[in-house]
Formats: structure tokens, C-alpha cells, sequence
């Protein structure tokens, strides 16, 4: 019995690692995605089809744009696959939300 015991807690280990690690590359992704989002919002004028500047001036900043952003998303990513090597020098337990429902029992029941 002891070994089944310990067979599930590691298990559940191992899936709470799994779990705390996909939630942490996620964030890692909206940050990438969101902080991309905010430079196209305040900079995208730049390389508009209706901006006042020369078609090789927008293909300029739309050029560095697809640059930067290139660069964001490959080190948002290795980032990202750093999570995994550092999560593996910790031990992981996901702490379950758990609820505690109190039993009362009506007096001149046996139940």
C-alpha cells in the first residue's frame, strides 16, 4: 500500500509540475504578445497604408518592426523553454483549493 502511496504522490507531483509549468509559459506568451500588441497601438502609424511618409519610409519601420518583433518572440520563447530547466531543480505540489462543509446533525435523528 505504501507504494502505491508514494507512486500517486509522485505522480502528482509530477502532473503539478507539468501544470504550474504550462500556466508559466502561457504568461510568458501574453507578456510577448501583449508587449508586440502595445508597440503596433503606439508605433504602427509609422508604416500605415494612410501615414504621410514615402512608401520606402514605411517599408523602412515596418522593417525594423518585423525586426524587433522577431527578436521579442525568440528570446520571449527561450525564455519560455527555460521554465522547464528551472521548474526541474524544484520539487512541485499544486495546493488544491480545498472547502471544509460542516455536518450538523439534527437532534432525534440517527442519521
Amino acid at each position: 500500500m505504501d507504494d502505491y502511496k508514494k507512486k500517486r504522490e509522485d505522480r502528482y507531483q509530477a502532473d503539478s509540475k507539468a501544470r504550474l509549468s504550462k500556466i508559466l509559459r502561457k504568461k510568458i506568451q501574453t507578456t510577448m504578445i501583449g508587449a508586440l500588441s502595445s508597440i503596433e497601438e503606439h508605433f504602427g502609424f509609422l508604416w500605415a497604408e494612410d501615414s504621410s511618409y514615402s512608401k520606402e519610409e514605411k517599408a523602412a519601420m515596418l522593417d525594423l518592426y518585423n525586426k524587433v518583433r522577431s527578436e521579442i518572440l525568440d528570446k520571449g520563447n527561450n525564455q519560455a523553454r527555460n521554465v522547464d530547466a528551472e521548474l526541474a531543480q524544484y520539487d512541485v505540489t499544486w495546493l488544491k483549493y480545498n472547502m471544509v462543509i460542516p455536518v450538523i446533525r439534527k437532534e432525534g435523528t440517527d442519521e
